[in-house]
Order: structure tokens, then C-alpha cells, then sequence
């Protein structure tokens, strides 16, 4: 099947600025990107669609997923651990969420459920379910009670060993990125934030094993130590790292080749503008939140002119941040943390696309068709890619999701 796109307007995820121009598709990959208004005019195709001067963009990556973080835009829950067929039902919900608001692939953050993304994932590459690429990970994996929550599990103790044990469950079990919560987290146990919750030896040995094993880590980190151990162990990605003081920052520029860094504001901005009943306490999470912020605001802009990769990805799926609002980070980037529109869609393609370590992210030849058509310029405002009624098309591995209507 070939398809051709003619007279759009191609932000091709680089930050470059928009170009008129066509693209070919050709089965599940781009053949061809060419520019000027007349571009591949005569190019055979099976069909040709007509932008009309839309923009075609790169299907945006959710660097920091939960889809078994049970609310979307479509239900929210009042609770965060579900049955577990009702799990199941939302995790599956949430995928064909995020693919309705423009994000083709998405890296998972842990998982509420054990097993569930890999079967997630086995679904939406059998075409049985429509979702984004996923990475899948499993439970996270925290010291039992740590935050005072049920949100993750011991797995095999504590020590190296139960650690490699941990991380050879993981391969059996088809993950592709394991969880570590390396720091507490105060909007779920207040001042936890600043404890660290394994030792160096158990985060040296999940590296070497996650290593051996060929499998990604992904780690909470608040304090210099807890990130300190995320980068001896290897971590893929670092979320959050709020209260990074100057050495660690130094280290996660000296790590940048490696590791990734998504500072995941999407859930501080909500709870900061969360206004629940009167039996919800949320001043806890409102004043870490604000802490939060106030910190990144700062980091994130110093850690970027530095070269790291800053992704997008906010912890969506709690009851006041739904999955679905994710496109969201990107309007916050730009408001909280000094970049420009171009920018923000950069660190929403271009590197979400480099931590999937897949051929996605940009416009050009060669590299597999996941690409949004929006009604709209996002490069002025991101905030429409906020809208799904904005986006005319949504294609997936050279196949239409969304067709234009």
C-alpha cells in the first residue's frame, strides 16, 4: 500500500521550521519526503490524501507511561488499585486513548498489574487492540510499604541477589523496561521524598543483571543519592530528579549519551489546580508539587543548555490528571520552562523516538510512518495538539487510524 500526502505543511521533528512539502509511505515505512508545493506530483500511490495545508508531524512517544493508572478523559476512577479484570479493561481503554490524542508509542513507567503490559503490548502488536508501541514494564518494584501505599512489591526480598532474581523474572516475563523506585514520594507519603530505598549494592547489581539481560531501567529519583544510583545502575530514563543539586546535575550531563530525563510536571500542575471535595486532603501534594516546580523551573532549562535529552511525560492516569491530557506537558514546557513550541514538539518526537530506540520521532525517508496530520500550527501552539478533534489523521506503521473526514 502507498500513500501519498500532498500540500501539507511538515514539521519534520528536528525543530526546523514547517515546510511545504509531500511524504510517501510506502507499506510501514516513509519512502520518500520531498518539499516545494508541487512536490511528487506524478509519484504513484494507492491513494493520495490532500492536507490542504495542514501540519504533518511525527506521532508524539509518552516517555513516562501508566496506562494501568486506571483514570482517562473517558473514566476516572476514585480509586487507584482496581479489580483486576477492571485493571485490564482501563489498561486497554488508556491505550487507544493515547493513540486517539496523537501519541504512537509510549515507554512505560511501571505498571500497577503483573504481566498486564506485556499482554498489553502483545495485543496492540497483533492489531488486536489499537494502542501506541509500547515499552512494558511490570510492577514497579519498591520496598514493601515504603510510601505507605500498595503501588508496588519486594518481588524475591531484599539484597543482590533477590535483585538478579527480580531482574531474570523480568526477562521471563517479556518486560522491556523494569521499574525501580529509587526515592519515596512525598505526594503519597509526605517527606519520603528525600529517603532512598535500596543500597549500592542491590542498585549495582540491577545494572550489571538489567545489563546481562538486555533490558531498559527506568528509575524515580528525587535527591543527588537516589540519582546517583540510577546512573551507576544504568538507568535508561530518570523521572523527575526535582532536588538535583550541582554534582548530580553534573553527573546527568556526563550521562547524557545514555540516559534520558523526564521531570514529569504534568502531575505536580494538576494537583497543583486539583480542587477536590473537602474529605480529599491534597495540601500534602500541593505543597510538594509547588516545591517541585519551583526546583525544575530552574533545572530544567540548565540541564537542557547542557545537552541532556528532556522528555515529556507527567504521570498521567491519576483522577486529576487523566490519561489523555498528556499532550499537555508540552503547553507546560513552554510556560514553565522556557522553550519554544518547535522545542517542546522536539522533545516529543524527535527524542521520545531516540529513548523507544525505534525509527519513529521524525519525518523522513526510512523511518516507519507514525504521523499526525493537525488542523493547526503547532509550532505556534502546542496547546492545539491538545484537542484530538484537531487531528485530521493519525497513521501507525503506515497504517490510518484516524482517517481525514
Amino acid at each position: 500500500m502507498r500513500t501519498l500526502i500532498r500540500h501539507a505543511r511538515i514539521f519534520d521533528g528536528t525543530g526546523s521550521a514547517l515546510k511545504d512539502g509531500a511524504v510517501l509511505i510506502d507499506g510501514n515505512r516513509i519512502a520518500a519526503v520531498a518539499f516545494g508545493a508541487d512536490a511528487l506530483v506524478g509519484e504513484a500511490a494507492d491513494r493520495v490524501i490532500d492536507a490542504g495545508g495542514r501540519t504533518l508531524m511525527p506521532g508524539m512517544v509518552e516517555s513516562h507511561a501508566h496506562l494501568t493508572w486506571g483514570s482517562s478523559v473517558e473514566k476516572i476512577y476514585h480509586q487507584f488499585i482496581l479489580p483486576s479484570e477492571e485493571l485490564k479493561v482501563a489498561a486497554w481503554r488508556n491505550a487507544r486513548v493515547l493513540l486517539d490524542h496523537g501519541f504512537t508509542s509510549a515507554y512505560s513507567a511501571g505498571a500497577l498489574g503483573d504481566g498486564i503490559e506485556v499482554e498489553l503490548a502483545a495485543a496492540i502488536n497483533a492489531g488486536e487492540t489499537p494502542g501506541p508501541r509500547l515499552v512494558p514494564s511490570t510492577l514497579e518494584r519498591s520496598p514493601e510499604g515504603a510510601e505507605g501505599v500498595e503501588t508496588g512489591d519486594v518481588f524475591n526480598g531484599r539484597g543482590p541477589d533477590a535483585i538478579r532474581k527480580f531482574v531474570a523474572y523480568c526477562k521471563d516475563q517479556g518486560i522491556g523496561s523494569l521499574k525501580l523506585v529509587v526515592s519515596g514520594e512525598d505526594a503519597l507519603k509526605p517527606g519520603s521524598a528525600g529517603d532512598v530505598l535500596y543500597t549500592d549494592e542491590e542498585m549495582e547489581a540491577a545494572g550489571a543483571a538489567a545489563k546481562d539481560a538486555g533490558l531498559w531501567i527506568a528509575t524515580h529519583a528525587y535527591y543527588p543519592k537516589a540519582i546517583e544510583l540510577a546512573l551507576k545502575a544504568g538507568a535508561r530514563i530518570i523521572y523527575h530528579a526535582s532536588y538535583a543539586d550541582a554534582a548530580a546535575a553534573d553527573a546527568m550531563v556526563a550521562a547524557k549519551d545514555a540516559t534520558f530525563y523526564a521531570p514529569s510536571p504534568g502531575v505536580s500542575i494538576a494537583a497543583l489546580e486539583a480542587t477536590p471535595p473537602p474529605h480529599i486532603d491534597m495540601s500534602h501534594m500541593k505543597k510538594s508539587a509547588a516545591e517541585r516546580m519551583a526546583l525544575e523551573s530552574k533545572l530544567v532549562p540548565a540541564l537542557k543548555a547542557r545537552g541532556v535529552r528532556i522528555l515529556i511525560g507527567g504521570d498521567y492516569g491519576f483522577p486529576f490528571n487523566p490519561n489523555g491530557r498528556n499532550a499537555r506537558d508540552l503547553e507546560i514546557f513552554v510556560d514553565h520552562f522556557g522553550y519554544t513550541p518547535a522545542e517542546a514538539l522536539t522533545a516529543a518526537t524527535k527524542l521520545g523516538g531516540e529513548l523507544m530506540a525505534l525509527d519513529v520521532g521524525l519525518v523522513r525517508e526510512g523511518f516507519l510512518a507514525d504521523l499526525l496530520l493537525v488542523d493547526g500550527d503547532p509550532t505556534q501552539d502546542v496547546a492545539v495538539l491538545q484537542d484530538k478533534g484537531k487531528l485530521a489523521l493519525i497513521m501507525k506503521d503506515g497504517a490510518i487510524y484516524k482517517d481525514v473526514a
